[in-house]
């Protein structure tokens, strides 16, 4: 189920592994240790507004106070972590500091409007943590990551490869009597940053000289080494099953390497991939598996024609239109493989 967000572990993604250690350890440093210290990192806007601790704005916002928030919050920035890998760590940073100011903002509108309009209080009551950004990541996660069905339940109820990570946010908007105000905020504060509205691109961003800074200090802390190729077996699988997953594993590895070298040299020369090149291991493992003769290379069926609704999906996660229609060419129109590679790398 976790097919959407990859599987190469922290691999190019500083920023989303220091935002899994160093929030967590301190939300727990502070719940075994140092309790009597959690009042600095209470998210209390009555206090803000009324005795002007605007320092709560920050200290209230970053580290969360029960750890249940902590557990869901990290689950989820770990599937988001591709995010990372598709903007890079400036722009998905960029991302994150907008959505975290916009909805300090827009947490004020939701609380004062509860208050005036059914005489509820809520601004003590506020979830502390690093939150809103972590909803706010669900616009992009719901508009350019692809559905792939993985298993039929009852009718038109599926299992794909998104429906864990909504689950998660459905736990952590349960999590708490108020916890929905904040989430709120933070898918509309993911909307207004998606949509760039009010220019916010421009206004909230990361500076290229404070990147360039974090990448020489943090960065080489919080790399991740690049993820080794070994194939994971499930359990119980039979003999079978397992000799397939190692041969998919192996072609897999020879996809990935020729498709690195053809780059490589795209960039040095210019011009577009030979997908031809990269998909043929893939193509003769399924004329092995799902054919009973032999079939020679002469002949290969024709390519089969692609879906433009495929190709558009591709297209909206930043990939130009040749690349989307040679990777589905080249996969039979397989989205899920795909996507996958060209993620990936």
């Amino acid at each position: 189920m976790f097919t959407s967000t990859g599987s190469s572990g922290l691999y190019k993604a500083p920023l989303s592994k220091s935002l899994l250690l160093v929030p967590s350890t301190l939300s727990l440093l502070l719940a075994l240790l140092l309790p009597h210290c959690q009042k600095f990192f209470v998210y209390d806007l009555h206090a803000i507004k009324n005795e002007f601790q605007i320092w709560r704005l920050i200290c209230g916002r970053i580290i969360c106070l029960d750890l249940k928030d902590t557990f869901c919050s990290s689950l989820l920035i770990y599937n988001f972590r591709i995010f990372e890998r598709r903007y890079g760590s400036r722009k998905f940073a960029s991302f994150l500091l907008g959505s975290w100011v916009l909805s300090a903002l827009f947490d004020l509108v939701l609380v004062e409007a509860m208050q005036y309009s059914f005489g509820i209080t809520a601004a003590s009551n506020l979830p502390s943590g690093f939150l809103a950004p972590v909803f706010a990541l669900f616009v992009p996660f719901y508009c350019s990551i692809p559905r792939v069905q993985v298993a039929q339940i009852l009718g038109p109820l599926s299992i794909t490869n998104k429906t864990l990570i909504y689950i998660l946010g459905l736990q952590l908007f349960t999590s708490g009597s108020y916890i929905w105000i904040v989430a709120i905020s933070g898918l509309i504060s993911g909307m207004c940053y998606d949509r760039n509205m009010f220019q916010v691109h421009q206004v909230l961003c990361i500076p290229s000289w404070m990147a360039q800074f974090f990448s020489w200090t943090l960065e080489p802390i919080f790399s991740s080494s690049e993820p080794t190729s070994e194939a994971r077996v499930g359990m119980g699988a039979t003999v079978d099953i397992q000799r397939q997953q190692r041969m998919e594993q192996l072609d897999r590895q020879l996809m990935l390497s020729q498709f690195a070298q053809v780059r490589r040299q795209r960039q040095q020369q210019g011009g577009m991939i030979n997908w031809n090149r990269l998909f043929p291991p893939l193509r003769q493992r399924r004329n092995i598996n799902y054919q009973d003769g032999q079939q020679s290379e002469q002949q290969v069926s024709p390519p089969p024609e692609v879906s433009e609704e495929q190709v558009a999906r591709l297209m909206e996660m930043g990939f130009s239109r040749g690349d989307a229609l040679e990777a589905l060419r080249a996969s039979n129109n397989d989205l899920n493989v795909a996507t996958n590679f060209l993620l990936q790398h």
